[in-house]
């Protein structure tokens, strides 16, 4: 039987990243995957016959870029598409806001709709960039174990001086006022026009189960604005399809030697004593190593492959108290014609598209969630991957891809269904129809992936995108949980790497390369 030091479980971005570091070091590495490829919601796929699509993640807003460096994704196979317009939200009566590579461009977008909201423009991105220099060095860090902070964990976090010495008390002052903030509070300061104020608080609910209204949607829009160099809404697709970034992580990981196995099922985390010492897969195989690193979200790694029996009761509790509560569709539209969009060109199409005409137009959309039941006028965003990647349909035809809220993983007084998933893709077209006349016309088929398809086809606990809602109360030292924050488990050799952990949910990969970092102090 051959023996590794180290057994990392899932094929997700930050699993890749850990394998890929750990064997770099000289570490022997094996990698489990379930499914038949690697890559969870950054894979591409056929989903009907001669159309491909990007299963979840048509852009990547930003990749952490300590792993750019380190793991050379460039020379790796890695090719970025930046367009120079990077989102255009959709008005009524063709009036769209474009929001461009340049500020300035954007803010003449913006000055269609109002003078005073274009003068400021470029004041919001700068300001927003200062703040998340903030968290760029946050995301750096290992969250400290608390209470037990000595000198050496804060010695640790003195990175964080850097920002402060640039940005001054007002910096962080200014942090700390918008964290909390729900989007409405943010606008209030800036905008005024409601188009406008709408599509920046998209930012705030990206793959949120809230709505505009609650609280610290203005910690997620800072989030999703990481190492962006001040550029808002940022949006990069990946050349070939999403799955190309997954492949230019497994090229190096197999270049550091790292074995890749699909189609291994992992049964059970082996634990006694509080003590991990291998696995145990869906065949009967026992696989024994020093160290397990799961990149699965905490539900399924303490919960079901170890069993609440074997967990501390304080700790079973507080993993229980995580949230999760997805609310994401994603439906992909196979088009047999290039779709028009009201006051678009063809030279447009190769964005990001966003419905939301209100921030009371959100709210009601995330009421959804709280009736537990579909959004009649859901938020839409959308892009048309197969524009800046031909390859995705064939002989002029084309794919829509489409991520939907409010579509809840918990509904009241029914289940998700076939008919449910119709209803919903109904939904959809009908809001699309409304800047897209004789959309219905064009689609030959389509996919839908409710919240309990992600659970069930992708291992997410409820459906959710980021192995746990990104919210106050699970930041930092208390993500996943507080005894747990360090990316090393209350189990001895067991760590996370997952989005579950510090600094949450994206296809940056931070999470993976922080993790990574701890295993190799041991």
């Amino acid at each position: 039987m051959t023996h590794y030091d180290i057994i990392v479980i899932g094929g997700g971005m930050n699993s890749l990243v850990t394998a890929s570091i750990l064997g770099k070091s000289g570490k022997s590495v094996l990698l489990l995957e379930a499914r038949n490829q690697i890559g969870g919601l950054a894979s591409t796929t056929e989903f009907a016959p001669g159309f491909k699509c990007n299963v979840f993640n048509d852009v990547v807003k930003w990749i952490d870029p300590r792993v750019m460096k380190q793991l050379d994704l460039n020379a790796h196979g890695l090719e970025l598409i930046k367009p120079d317009v990077v989102r255009i939200a959709l008005g009524n009566e063709s009036l769209h806001i474009a929001f461009h590579r340049n500020p300035k461009q954007t803010a003449e977008s913006i000055a269609n709709h109002s003078e005073k909201d274009a003068k400021v423009w470029e004041d919001f991105t700068e300001y927003i960039r200062n703040l998340t220099h903030f968290l760029e060095k946050l995301y750096e860090l290992t969250p400290p174990s608390l209470p037990n902070v000595g000198l050496k964990e804060a010695l640790g976090m003195r990175s964080m001086l850097g920002p402060l010495t640039k940005h001054g008390t007002r910096g962080l002052v200014d942090l700390m006022r918008v964290i909390p903030m729900m989007m409405p509070e943010l606008m209030d300061e800036w905008f005024e026009n409601e188009l406008l104020r709408s599509a920046v608080s998209t930012a705030g609910i990206h793959h949120l189960s809230f709505g505009p209204f609650s609280a610290a949607t203005g910690y997620n829009l800072l989030h999703q604005h990481v190492h962006s160099g001040g550029m808002f809404h940022n949006a990069q697709f990946v050349k070939g399809g999403t799955s190309e970034l997954v492949n230019a992580l497994r090229a190096f990981a197999e270049s550091a030697n790292v074995e890749i196995r699909t189609h291994s099922k992992v049964s059970a985390i082996n634990v006694e004593n509080g003590i991990c010492s291998g696995l145990s897969l869906d065949d009967g195989e026992i696989l024994e190593t020093n160290t397990v690193v799961s990149g699965l979200d905490p539900q399924n790694t303490f919960i079901n492959l170890i069993g609440a029996s074997k967990l501390n009761p304080n700790f079973h509790t507080q993993l229980r108290n995580i949230k999760y509560r997805g609310s994401a569709a994603r439906i992909h539209f196979a088009l047999n014609d290039l779709p028009k969009i009201n006051g678009i060109s063809e030279d447009q199409m190769d964005t990001v598209f966003s419905i939301s005409p209100s921030i009371e137009y959100l709210e009601r959309a995330s009421d959804a969630v709280k009736y537990g039941r579909l959004a009649e006028n859901p938020y839409v965003e959308f892009t048309i991957p197969s524009v800046p990647n031909p390859d995705f349909g064939s002989n002029g035809k084309h794919v829509l891809s489409a991520t939907v809220k409010y579509a809840p993983y918990h509904l009241r007084n029914q289940n998700w269904s076939d008919e449910l998933k119709e209803q919903l893709k109904n939904n959809v077209i009908r809001v699309l129809e409304n800047y897209s006349p004789g959309f219905s016309s064009i689609i030959e088929s389509s996919s839908v992936l409710s919240p309990v398809d992600l659970e069930k086809q992708f291992g997410l606990t409820e459906g959710n995108l980021n192995h746990g809602e990104m919210t106050l109360d699970q930041f930092f030292f208390m993500r996943p949980t507080m005894s747990s924050a360090q990316y090393k488990s209350p189990i001895e050799n067991l760590y996370l790497c997952g989005p579950g952990t510090h600094p949450g949910g994206g296809l940056h990969c931070t999470n993976g390369f922080n993790a990574a970092r701890e295993i190799l102090k041991r």
